[in-house]
């Protein structure tokens, strides 16, 4: 079975396929949140496909990835402190009275409950075309549809919402009026300022036991003066580390598997960009050039920053992510921390030198 497998993308595709349904299932229990188990599930494919020749027993191939899947999980749990930074807050000049507060929750209560009365299909297109704010093809990628059939799914929507909101609008809603609509449901959007940052460093705190260690990857602006501290795992900081300090390793990390694996299909990446911060958690997506045309892919911002180092290109942060909206004490906790870069980056030497002593057998090669 592993020859078949290894020969044949089409049977370990279909190997995935079969079993990915449990494995996410699994990947929610643990993670609490659909999306971030499909995000778990994705990069524990990964590691099925690369480390093969792992599994003992061919005909235990789900076990084995739902294994996988649900390490991942745990891993990510303990790890997501490790993203997580602050809420954004409101600046006190922008916010509004409280009569245009209760006024605008009203609206906003209005048009969740109209949205709620449509067809699913169309509540799923409405939802994550105008409230969630995907494109047309990111939307059809979500639900599994054509662009056209997201367009016309909008179209109906916006149709059977004319006579629920006519007390905003007397006339048949078209695109750009519906948006208005749900402004009172989304935040205006204003141009985004894209600033180009590197990895400065990164820092750690000095806590003995390792579980309780925090890694924090600084981002400085090029060319400014203003930096970004985002808390990330171990295993990421540590790549970023050996990146840093230009250390040599004998095989290529995901990271850079990932970037060939790209070129390979014909593609490739161009940039990865950090784009938002919501319910305290960092948000970012790697944008790769293929044949049908650029295509953003969500991503953790350690994964996009680790493939941008590995791919060679630029990593862009939205301005915002810079104002002073941020809690001033994380970033005050993240300074306190010392710089640990070439420290991370030693230690993962020492480990590996340890590993190749005790698994290295006379007549065998390092691994």
């Amino acid at each position: 079975m592993h020859q078949a497998l290894g020969g044949s993308r089409g049977a370990m595709a279909e190997l995935l396929r079969r079993h990915w349904g449990t494995a996410v299932l699994l990947a929610g229990r643990v993670l609490g949140s659909p999306d971030l188990a499909r995000d778990a599930v994705q990069e524990a494919a990964v590691a099925a496909m690369t480390d093969l020749e792992r599994l003992r027993s061919p005909d235990r191939f789900g076990a084995w990835f739902c294994g996988i899947a649900l390490n991942v999980s745990r891993r990510w749990l303990r790890q997501l402190q490790s993203e997580v930074l602050c809420r954004r807050l409101d600046l006190a000049s922008a916010s509004p009275d409280p009569a245009e507060a209760a006024e605008i929750a009203d609206t906003a209560a209005r048009v969740r409950d109209a949205i709620g009365t449509l067809a699913d299909g169309q509540q799923d297109a409405v939802r994550l075309f105008y409230l969630q704010g995907l494109s047309h093809r990111e939307v059809a990628a979500e639900l599994g549809i054509s662009v056209g059939a997201v367009k016309m799914r909008l179209h109906q929507g916006r149709a059977a919402l004319t006579p629920k909101l006519a007390q905003f609008r007397e006339t048949q809603f078209r695109e750009a009026q519906f948006r208005e609509i749900v402004k009172a449901e989304v935040p205006a959007v204003t141009a985004t300022e894209w600033v180009e940052v590197q990895v400065s460093e990164i820092r750690r705190n000095e806590d003995d036991d390792v579980l309780h260690r925090q890694n924090v990857m600084v981002l400085a602006e090029r060319g400014g003066d203003r930096r970004l501290p985002i808390w990330i795992g171990p295993a990421e900081a540590t790549v970023l580390a050996l990146v840093l300090e230009s250390v040599e390793t004998p095989r290529p990390f995901p990271y850079k598997l990932a970037a060939g694996l790209v070129e390979a299909a014909g593609s490739h990446i161009t940039e990865v960009k950090i784009t938002r911060l919501l319910d305290a958690v960092y948000y970012g997506c790697v944008v790769v050039q293929g044949p049908d045309g650029p295509r953003e892919v969500d991503a953790r911002p350690s994964d996009a920053v680790n493939l941008a180092m590995a791919s060679g290109v630029p990593i862009m942060l939205n301005g915002e992510l810079f104002s002073a909206d941020l809690a001033a004490g994380y970033a005050e906790k993240a300074s306190s921390y010392p710089v640990a870069t070439a420290d991370i980056a030693a230690e993962w030497q020492r480990r590996r030198e340890a590993d190749e002593r005790r698994v290295r057998l006379p007549g065998q090669p390092g691994i």
